[in-house]
C-alpha cells in the first residue's frame, strides 16, 4: 500500500483552485505601508489574479489532493 500525499497547509491556505484549473492569488503588498504608496498602486493591487504559468507546476504539486 503506497502512503497518501499530503497537501501543504500554507499552499492550502494561500491559493485556490477555479473550475478551468487556474490557480488564483492574492496580490502582494497590500498588508501593511500602505500610507506611503499611491492611491493608484493600490487600486491596482485590489481584487485576485491568477498565478504565473511558470508557477502553476510547483504549486499543483503542493496540492495534490485538490488539483
Amino acid at each position: 500500500m503506497k502512503n497518501k500525499l499530503k497537501t501543504k497547509s500554507a499552499a492550502k491556505k494561500r491559493f485556490t483552485v477555479t473550475s478551468s484549473g487556474k490557480i488564483k492569488r492574492r496580490s502582494v503588498g497590500k498588508r501593511h505601508l500602505l500610507e506611503q504608496q499611491s492611491s493608484k498602486t493600490k487600486r491596482n493591487k485590489r481584487g485576485v489574479k491568477t498565478l504565473a504559468k511558470a508557477d502553476t507546476a510547483k504549486v499543483k504539486s503542493m496540492l495534490p489532493g485538490i488539483v
